[in-house]
């Protein structure tokens, strides 16, 4: 799969407020500062198209982008930023797990992590949330340029094997860097084959 068009639908405070139109969607969440912006433009080779920034926790709202006027890729809100008041936490909280809940077009939810970065507990709670609600997700390694392809190979490994300790089947998992490219095709490949499977669904009913 290729990105041919991408384009900013909309920005919505709450799960309902969303797209009304039934086109799957692809969410993409992480720690904030984990390159979320950078790897939604690197994706849709739109250097503009998802606003980076040097202060982590800007995306506070759901961000709706339509893909080849087929599919949605969702930004939503960072997690983990502590410099945000208790009040403001709690108000992004509520509405991640809304949408992540609630939102019946969501097909699959991209868990980001910084790949040079040991296991933290802010991530495994968060993934092993998205596995007590049966959410389909997988998980993104970003940054892998950092490492080089050895040391990032072998960082996800180890990151992918202390899932093992609670999960008996491990999720996708994709190594990815926003700088040269690494795991774009991948990745758009993989949401590629879930979006074949999803016209096949629909041919059977």
């Amino acid at each position: 799969m290729d990105i041919k068009q991408a384009e900013f639908t909309l920005s919505a405070p709450t799960y309902d407020k969303c797209p009304k139109d039934n086109r799957p969607e692809y969410a993409f969440i992480g720690r904030s500062n984990v390159g979320k912006s950078s790897l939604i433009n690197m994706l849709c080779r739109r250097k503009g198209l998802a606003k980076t920034s040097a202060m982590p926790g800007k995306t506070l709202l759901i961000n709706h982008f339509l893909i080849n006027r087929e599919w949605y890729l969702v930004d939503l809100p960072g997690y983990g930023y502590a410099k945000r008041s208790k009040s403001v936490q709690q108000k992004l909280r509520q509405m991640i797990e809304g949408y992540i809940l609630q939102r019946r077009q969501l097909v699959n939810v991209f868990v980001l992590i910084d790949i040079r970065l040991k296991p933290q507990t802010i991530d495994r709670e968060f993934i092993d949330w998205l596995g007590e609600s049966s959410i389909p997700f997988s998980i993104v390694f970003t940054k892998a340029d950092k490492l080089g392809p050895v040391k990032g190979r072998q960082a996800a490994d180890e990151w992918m094997k202390s899932l093992q300790e609670r999960w008996e089947e491990l999720p996708p998992k994709f190594i990815t860097s926003s700088e040269n490219g690494t795991g774009r095709e991948e990745l758009l490949d993989y949401i590629g084959s879930i979006q074949a499977s999803l016209g096949e669904d629909d041919a059977a009913e």
